[in-house]
C-alpha cells in the first residue's frame, strides 16, 4: 500500500508539517501529563479513522511505558477501571472535541467543567490545542491514505 500523496516528500508538505511538529513541540513541553497526551491522541485517532497515528502513538506509549491493559481499554474508557478521573475528562474532552460536528452547539459545558476541575488554564490550553493538532494530523494521514504499521518510536525525533 502507498500513500497518495508524499508528504515526506513534498516541500509544501514538509512545510506545513513542520508547522505542526512546532505546535506539537509546544504541547509536549507543557505541564499536562504526557501519559494524557498519548490516550488523548490514540482515542482521536481512533475516532478519525487513522491507522498511521494509532499505530505511532500506541507504539510512543508502549516505549513510554504506558500497559498494554490500558492501551486496549482507550475506546472503551468509559467501562475501564484503568483510568483515572482527570483523564477520563481529558478523553471525554477529546471524543467531544473530535465528533464537534455531532453536537450541536460544540462541546457542552459540563464537560468542559469536568476537564477544568482536573487541570489548570496552561493544561486546558494544551489539552485543546493536543485536541485540535491530532484531529489536523488525522485528517492529512486520512486524506492521503497513510499506511500504517511500519512506525518504530522515535523515528521522527
Amino acid at each position: 500500500m502507498e500513500a497518495r500523496l508524499n508528504i515526506f516528500g513534498s516541500p509544501l508538505a514538509g512545510k506545513l508539517i513542520k508547522h505542526f511538529n512546532s505546535a506539537g513541540k509546544a504541547i509536549s513541553d507543557s505541564t499536562l501529563p504526557a501519559a494524557t497526551q498519548e490516550l488523548v491522541k490514540i482515542r482521536a485517532s481512533q475516532i478519525n479513522g487513522c491507522g498511521f497515528c494509532t499505530d505511532m502513538h500506541t507504539k510512543d506509549a508502549t516505549a513510554a511505558g504506558e500497559t498494554a491493559v490500558r492501551l486496549n481499554l482507550i475506546a472503551a474508557w468509559r467501562e475501564a477501571t484503568v483510568f483515572n478521573d482527570a483523564e477520563r475528562a481529558a478523553l471525554e474532552l477529546a471524543e467531544q472535541g473530535t465528533r464537534i460536528a455531532d453536537s450541536a452547539g460544540g462541546v457542552p459545558d459540563e464537560v468542559w467543567a469536568n476537564a477544568a476541575k482536573h487541570y489548570d488554564e496552561e493544561q486546558l490550553a494544551a489539552l485543546v490545542g493536543l485536541i485540535a493538532l491530532i484531529n489536523a494530523y488525522n485528517r492529512v494521514n486520512v486524506i492521503v491514505q497513510q499506511p500504517a504499521g511500519d512506525y518504530h518510536p522515535g523515528q521522527f525525533g
